[in-house]
């Protein structure tokens, strides 16, 4: 406000002087007056639009914008009077004169007050080893600032945009070099060791591009993670993170629509089974964003409970009610923990994945995927849940593997429980998760930090990815939108070429790896699929979700044929049960060997 005033009193002085200085003489009580009117009149309009008080950042666009349209206001005003007075007190044109010329200081003032306030900084940090910024918009100029105004290990040294309006241009003193075609040039010119992709919405061929880039020239790669990722809009230098596979893979940002969310999360009694896996764990850390009353946390594996639980809390005493140790099998156990807590929402994540172990011992996949999910599916109708979401695998899609069959098999229990539920009980389907226990990704790099050989199935092996993010963000979301009995699909994009993985992985390394092929295993398919044959692509209100109906299955049809039937007839048991229509009875057979 002193500021302001002091220059618009000194803005009627000079234009007093401007137009005659004589006046300044023979006029200065009427000049005095006038000004100081027009100082008070500004400070009450600012006032009144609350300028100094919060409302704008200061040196800001939208300061600029009500700065102007209360100096400008205040200058009218003044001049009006000025004008209607019969004396005139002051030269007409005056009052218009000093406002504009005022309104031109108050800007330039504030502006060259942002200009070093931004530079603050940037003499700093000359011991970081320089970097390079890949994008010039909003990510990349708010991580330069970060860099800046923090104890970054990284010192900004220019920009790369492909944008060519941004050619040439400067942000915080740091100069745009060039094009990302550029980073040769711009290396040798800076001395950079390291480059930011500082776009969060990067596709995989840009990131592929500047990594072999990089590559060349020796430099580290780093990104600035997707929002989804960090929940957070604002680019920090703490969320930059080194180059992996979820980057040069790549996936397309989720939309998602976080007032449904909310309003299905929020207050309610919420409880993952299988808590402590990759799902399960990041399931409960985007549900407990959402504020349920109760978030309970199931599973068997008491290590992995430990986990989950110093993740969410920062610390694990594993002495709260938000923990439960339990094995979906025991199912009055399992009955007993829903009747006490009766949850209102559930995210039915527990489940055995390993295809190879599961085709040695298909009796345990029955007994946790099959079930284990009847159990869970009983007790949750038994309470009333309003929502129960059954995870599941594309592998359920024309199963041929004992885990395929079994989540199959799953997915039409839920759809039995949702014919007479009170709720809305369906499940969710999608492929491999990046950065899961026991993914592909995983087996790779310890092969390659053990020196290789990696093993690829078949050359031609492809697979649907994504990440764990984005997978739980939509199961969160079908869980928002899903109907009775149904299977959501989550869309997957294209499926990858495994070798591919592989060599991109090696090439990371910068190892001399080989690859050997091992040839697909028992119950393992070339390509996998999302639909079945008989299942049409429906897309649902989201456009990354489809659903398909599937068939009920009765659960003490289930229960009474595992009963009798003998080990080696389950292979062909899960085969009836996939194939079979609701209501008639499955043919039991024995497989001989």
């Amino acid at each position: 406000m002193g500021f302001d005033g002091a220059v618009i009193a000194f803005s009627y002085v000079m234009a007093t002087i401007l137009r005659d200085e004589s006046l300044l003489t023979t006029d200065f009580p009427d000049l005095a007056l006038v000004g100081i009117s027009a100082v008070l009149l500004h400070w009450v309009l600012a006032i009144g639009f609350r300028v100094y008080q919060g409302r704008v950042a200061v040196a800001s666009v939208e300061e600029t914008i009500f700065l102007g349209l209360v100096t400008v206001a205040g200058g009218v005003v003044v001049g009006g009077v000025n004008m209607a007075v019969p004396a005139h007190p002051v030269p007409r044109s005056l009052p218009f004169t000093a406002t504009f010329l005022a309104l031109f200081i108050i800007i330039v003032g504030r502006a060259l007050w942002r200009y070093q306030s931004d530079h603050a900084f940037s003499g700093g940090h000359l011991a970081h080893p320089p970097t390079l910024v890949i994008g010039a918009g909003w990510s990349g100029r708010r991580l330069t600032q970060s860099m800046l105004e923090s104890q970054s290990p990284m010192r900004p040294v220019g920009f790369l945009d492909d944008d060519p309006w941004k050619r040439r241009r400067r942000h915080f003193g740091i100069p745009v070099l060039g094009t990302v075609d550029d980073l040769a040039a711009a290396t040798a010119r800076t001395d950079a060791q390291v480059v930011v992709i500082a776009i969060p919405s990067a596709s995989a061929d840009l990131v592929r591009r500047v990594s072999e880039a990089a590559k060349v020239l020796g430099l580290a790669v780093k990104v600035l993670p997707p929002v989804h990722e960090t929940f957070s809009s604002n680019a920090d230098v703490r969320d930059v993170r080194d180059l992996d596979m979820r980057d040069l893979l790549g996936r397309k940002m989720v939309e998602t629509d976080i007032e449904s969310i909310a309003g299905y999360l929020t207050g309610k009694r919420v409880l993952v089974t299988g808590a402590g896996g990759s799902i399960g764990s990041e399931l409960c850390r985007q549900i407990d964003r959402w504020g349920p009353s109760e978030l309970i946390m199931l599973d068997r594996d008491e290590s992995a409970l430990h986990s989950v639980q110093l993740l969410l809390r920062g610390q694990a005493m594993l002495d709260g009610t938000d923990v439960v140790l339990n094995d979906i099998r025991d199912e009055a156990a399992l009955r007993r923990i829903f009747q006490a807590r009766r949850p209102e929402v559930v995210f039915h994540a527990a489940a055995l994945k390993h295809l190879p172990m599961l085709e040695q011992y298909p009796h345990e996949a029955m007994k946790t995927n099959v079930l284990g999910t009847a159990n869970v599916l009983t007790a949750a109708a038994e309470v009333g849940v309003e929502r129960f979401v059954n995870i599941s695998t594309d592998k359920a899609a024309d199963p041929s593997s004992v885990l395929g069959y079994s989540k199959r098999v799953a997915e039409r229990l839920t759809a039995e429980v949702a014919r007479r539920a009170t709720g809305s009980y369906f499940s969710v389907r999608f492929g491999n998760v990046l950065g899961s226990r026991g993914s592909v990704l995983t087996a790779f790099t310890s092969q390659i930090a053990n020196g290789g050989p990696v093993t690829v199935t078949h050359p031609e092996v492809t697979r649907y990815f994504m990440t764990v993010e984005e997978a739980v963000q939509l199961v969160i979301q079908a869980g928002a939108i899903g109907t009775e009995g149904e299977a959501y699909i989550l869309d997957m994009g294209e499926p990858v070429l495994i070798e591919d993985v592989a060599r991109q992985l090696i090439e990371q390394s910068g190892k001399n790896i080989q690859i050997v092929y091992t040839g697909l295993r028992d119950g393992e398919k070339l390509h996998e699929q999302l639909f079945g044959k008989a299942e049409p692509d429906v897309r649902s209100s989201h456009p990354l979700l489809s659903h398909a109906p599937v068939p009920p299955l009765p659960l003490d049809q289930v229960r009474r044929c595992y009963d009798d039937v003998p080990y080696l007839g389950l292979l062909s048991l899960y085969e009836e049960w996939v194939r079979i229509e609701p209501e008639s009875e499955p043919r039991l057979s024995v497989v001989q060997g």
